[in-house]
């Protein structure tokens, strides 16, 4: 089976516009619109509860989605509907409920984030473990790396905060929903995908479900009347989401999921610059040699993934 193969598109006479787009920009979009989800969490936060933001980003990415879906959704056996569903279950309510939450509870922001970033690690481990898949040490040397670059990225934000000790294991875990809903859709045949907006639309609608549930337990589900409110929900639901996600599923189908997730390495950064450009946050010497110790890591991956599959070829 071609990798390159467009998944929603059988005909391989009409190639998808994506392909036609270098992988390198469709990863430098994907870490500006990332990177956007932690910059528009730190805006909301001020204005509602984090997990009711998130829910009605769900139901307004679900709503605008829905006329260009439908027809495709229909067309598709509950089997698949199912399986598709559980992806986005763990990929968005896992990584997002487990993030928030942790940050709701106390976990400080940055040791979250920290969490977070431990994703291309987390999916490695996992490969290897799970799946028995085996990569090459250089690969294995340029994570550490890429890691390491994050970590001083964050370090002047990171502290231990009074959030009860379990708390602490809710952003590992969402990490870790992520990085399975990741290996489960790259490995998931062509015949059970959905294209990349119906599968956006699934996931948006079986996560607003969950994060029904978790903040209706906590308070009303109403959306709160004020510009900044409609402001955060816009920003998470355009940039986050759809752009988020979707550049995350789309570059996901023209690379590994380690690639993919090394990328992320640069995410702490670039979120480091949107708070520059919007918060007039100060930057630092550190945040600059963090950027660049995890652009070795990533270059690291690349190239030994890029190596390994011309000798396949």
């Amino acid at each position: 089976m071609n990798p390159y193969r467009s998944i929603s598109c059988p005909s391989l006479s009409k190639p998808a516009w994506h392909r036609a787009v270098p992988l390198v920009l469709l990863e430098a979009a994907l870490l500006l619109t990332w990177s956007s989800g932690f910059v528009g969490a730190r805006f909301s936060i001020d204005y509602a509860p984090a997990l009711l933001v998130v829910f009605w980003r769900c139901v307004v990415v679900t709503l605008i989605l829905l006329p260009f879906v439908a027809r495709a959704l229909a067309r598709t056996s509950p089997a698949v509907l199912l399986k598709n569903a559980g992806i986005g279950l763990l990929a968005m309510a896992g990584y997002l409920a487990g993030i928030t939450q942790g940050i709701a509870l106390g976990v400080p922001t940055g040791l979250a984030a920290l969490f977070a970033d431990l994703l291309p690690m987390g999916l490695a481990l996992l490969a290897a473990g799970v799946l028995g898949q085996r990569l090459a040490w250089r690969v294995w040397a340029g994570l550490v790396i890429g890691l390491a670059g994050a970590a001083l990225v964050t370090h002047g934000a990171l502290a231990w905060g009074d959030a009860p000790l379990w708390a602490y294991a809710l952003p590992l875990l969402g990490m870790l929903s992520l990085a399975v809903a990741t290996l489960w859709q790259k490995h998931l045949p062509a015949s059970q995908s959905l294209g990349l907006l119906p599968n956006l639309w699934l996931q948006c609608c079986v996560s607003g479900f969950a994060f029904a549930l978790l903040e209706g337990v906590q308070g009303s589900l109403a959306p709160i009347p004020s510009a900044g409110f409609a402001l955060s929900v816009l920003w998470t639901a355009g940039l986050s989401t759809i752009g988020g996600y979707g550049l995350y599923w789309l570059c996901l189908r023209r690379a590994t999921a380690t690639r993919v997730a090394s990328v992320l390495y640069l995410s702490p950064p670039v979120t480091m610059l949107w708070a520059w450009a919007m918060f007039n946050e100060p930057l630092s010497w550190q945040i600059v040699a963090g950027m660049v110790v995890s652009g070795i890591g990533i270059w690291l991956v690349v190239r030994t993934e890029a190596r390994q599959t011309t000798r396949v070829v």
